[in-house]
């Protein structure tokens, strides 16, 4: 298992609250009343600001071109400032005469997937939660190799780190359309695992907690790679991917899956 951190460097974000959130969790509506349709035009009114306000465009956590060359500044600032905005938009108009008012947003995800018959709100509250995590799985200067603790974690998984990158990179690449890539700690299996989900399937669905993610959909890479999906994962990969974030990540997700011997020191 993960032991406590010793000497880490300066967390490029924010430490988790929530093995199934991210360093920044997006705003939940937690402690809010649930409250039916509104009767009258001012009750909508009153419940839309006030839905907006705890579901609000949640900025990454660096400049946009702090990803450069690898990301572009106009490809974040058009992908999380126009798409990201247009889910957020779209969830809060939903909320604001749906049942799920009042709901965490992982909660919402959960109840909303309904054993894979997804309720409307559910595309626009996934693609929510799936881009503010996918913000912040990387940073500037990321890539490289995992810190101690979750290197050996991956070895024990995938047999190697390197085998862990090609099965990352085969799932990133066998995905026919829009969706995202995964790594995520199967609670059963107590272990690691990737998977991909098409087009605003979270992993939250079907118990797993999510670790990293990479967004598949074509407006994320095609600014900066046209229709070279290799190269934008590779680059992910090998040059964004926040392993300071993983390993908060992963030794939040402890607290919930006890991943067994030997004892692996982060360091």
């Amino acid at each position: 298992m993960l032991l406590p951190m010793r000497a880490l460097p300066a967390a490029p974000s924010r430490p988790l609250a929530h093995p199934h959130t991210s360093p920044a969790p997006p705003p939940s509506l937690l402690g809010l009343r649930r409250r039916p349709y509104p009767a009258r035009q001012g009750c909508l009114s009153r419940r839309l600001s006030k839905v907006v306000s705890y579901y609000g465009l949640t900025t990454p956590p660096y400049k946009t071109d702090a990803l450069e060359p690898y990301m572009s500044r106009r490809s974040v600032e058009l992908h999380w400032g126009k798409h990201q905005q247009d889910y957020v938009d779209g969830l809060n108009k939903q909320l604001a005469i749906s049942s799920f008012y009042g709901h965490t947003l992982e909660d919402l995800i959960k109840e909303a997937y309904n054993n894979g018959n997804p309720l409307p709100e559910y595309n626009n509250a996934a693609q929510v939660w799936n881009h503010h995590f996918f913000w912040e799985s990387m940073q500037p200067e990321g890539g490289g190799s995992p810190e101690a603790g979750v290197l050996q974690q991956i070895e024990k998984d995938f047999g190697s780190f390197a085998n862990f990158r090609e099965e990352f990179m085969l799932s990133a690449l066998s995905l026919l359309g829009s969706g995202w890539v995964w790594l995520v700690l199967k609670r059963e299996e107590r272990k690691l695992s990737v998977v991909n989900t098409r087009n605003a399937i979270n992993p939250l669905a079907f118990g797993d907690i999510p670790i990293i993610c990479l967004d598949l959909w074509e407006h994320a890479y095609y600014l900066d790679y046209k229709d070279d999906r290799r190269a934008y994962v590779s680059n992910f990969m090998d040059h964004l991917i926040s392993w300071h974030t993983v390993t908060l990540r992963m030794m939040r997700a402890e607290a919930f899956v006890n991943l067994g011997e030997p004892n692996i020191p982060v360091v």
